[in-house]
């Protein structure tokens, strides 16, 4: 069995605290600390951008909230305990603490894309921005709203409240540096024991991630995954590696 390295030890550890802290304090004040939220909406605070990546479940002790923390600090025991054996703690966890960043700026930006059209054409319709927030927090309109202004709100309210929780953006950018370094290694899924090469496996993972964000459709992941996270989690954990191999790895210490 793969010893466990000592980063990631830690990081396993704290995920389980936070998870134990949302469970027993709650969802109405922990999970709303430390969650990410869209920064037009008023619980987003900065903080968020790193700690939604600690938290796991959505304040319930539900299957769906444990499977998630199982699934992710799997992962993390097995892909990135043998990154970090390679890389060292430190560069381990530039890469875990960057592609975590990289992946919740794409689901934003990817929640600014479908929301800015509609409050734009909101705003132009009449509304002001305090009545729009007001009416997407609160979820209830005002007096004298049409309804094509209604259809409007319907249509980004699910990005205006969204919230991100979840170590899977960091752990995709850690898989996609264990496929550069181990890109011939064969993996399996559990529902398909295929064995698949690691350069195939991981980017068809991306793929289908990239589409199910596009396209809504659900592949293996709940349907309120955040699929450009994991997308943009995986790019810049490539890029991190695509660079350092051009330079300071130019010895090919880990080819």
């Amino acid at each position: 069995m793969m010893r466990i390295s000592e980063t990631v030890k830690h990081l396993i550890i704290i995920n389980v605290i936070m998870f134990i802290g949302t469970i027993f304090i709650g969802h109405g004040s922990f999970y709303q600390w430390f969650s990410m939220y869209f920064p037009q909406n008023e619980l987003f605070k900065p903080w968020q951008l790193i700690t939604h990546m600690f938290m796991h479940g959505g304040g319930y002790l539900d299957n769906l909230s444990v499977t998630h923390l199982l699934f992710n600090m799997f992962a993390l025991w097995m892909f990135g305990s043998p990154v970090e054996q390679t890389l060292g703690a430190k560069r381990f966890l530039f890469i875990y603490i960057s592609a975590g960043l990289g992946a919740v700026l794409l689901q934003i930006g990817f929640y600014y894309y479908q929301y800015l059209p509609d409050y734009n054409a909101l705003l132009n319709s009449g509304l002001s921005a305090e009545s729009i927030k007001s009416m997407l927090a609160n979820n209830e309109t005002i007096a004298g709203v049409t309804q094509s202004q209604i259809a409007l709100l319907k249509d980004i309210f699910p990005a205006f409240n969204a919230s991100m929780v979840g170590a899977s953006g960091c752990i995709m950018g850690i898989m996609a540096a264990f496929a550069m370094m181990n890109p011939n290694a064969e993996l399996m899924m559990i529902f398909l024991p295929i064995p698949i090469k690691a350069k195939y496996f991981i980017p068809a993972i991306i793929l289908l991630d990239l589409i199910s964000g596009i396209t809504g459709q659900s592949f293996f992941s709940p349907s309120n995954t955040a699929y450009m996270a994991h997308v943009g989690g995986a790019i810049t954990g490539f890029l991190i590696m695509y660079y350092w191999k051009k330079t300071q790895f130019n010895k090919n210490r880990w080819n």
